[in-house]
C-alpha cells in the first residue's frame, strides 16, 4: 500500500482538503486498496479542531465526501510510516524538515510539484479564497495520482 500524508500549517484547511480530494479520486479510480491518504499539521495551534468551515463548505459544494477529522500534528515517526509527505507550500517543507529531520529518502514534496505549474498553495485561512485553494489542490492531486499510477503501475 502506498501511503500519502498531506501536510499544512494547521491541518484544518489545505491538507484535509487535499486528503478528501485525493481520497475521492482514488475511490473513483478503484484504487482504494492501493493508496492510503491522511493529513497532519506542522504546528500545534489547531490540534483537535475540526476542518475549517470554508473547507467543509467547498467539499459539500463539490460533492466530495469528508471523513470525520480532527487536526493532528506531524511526528518524526510519520517519516518512517509514509511513502510521501506532501506540503502545500515551501514554509511547510521547512517545518516538515524541523520535525522529521533530513529527507534522506526523498519523500518530501510540494503538492503542486506534481503539476505542470509548480508553486505554493495559498493558505485560505489568510486569503479567505477557498475556491482558488480548491482548484490548486485538484490540480496537484490529479498530477500526483497520475504520477502514482505510472510509478507503481496501478490499474
Amino acid at each position: 500500500m502506498i501511503k500519502i500524508l498531506f501536510v499544512c500549517h494547521g491541518n484544518i484547511c489545505r491538507s484535509p482538503m487535499a486528503e478528501f480530494v485525493l481520497c475521492d479520486m482514488v475511490k473513483k479510480a478503484g484504487l482504494e486498496n492501493e493508496i492510503l491518504v491522511a493529513s497532519a499539521a506542522t504546528s500545534r495551534e489547531e490540534i483537535g479542531n475540526p476542518v475549517h468551515y470554508g473547507t467543509q463548505a467547498k467539499m459539500q459544494q463539490m460533492g466530495i465526501p469528508m471523513t470525520p477529522h480532527r487536526a493532528i500534528q506531524l511526528t518524526k515517526r510519520d517519516y518512517e510510516e509514509y511513502d510521501y509527505i506532501i506540503g502545500m507550500e515551501h514554509w511547510n517543507l521547512r517545518n516538515i524538515g524541523r520535525i522529521c529531520g533530513r529527507d534522506t529518502e526523498q519523500k518530501v514534496h510540494l503538492l503542486l510539484d506534481f503539476s505542470d505549474r509548480p508553486r505554493d498553495i495559498s493558505d485560505p485561512w489568510y486569503t479567505g479564497d477557498f475556491d482558488t485553494t480548491y482548484r490548486d489542490v485538484v490540480e496537484g492531486c490529479e498530477g500526483l495520482l497520475k504520477f502514482l499510477i505510472k510509478e507503481y503501475h496501478l490499474q
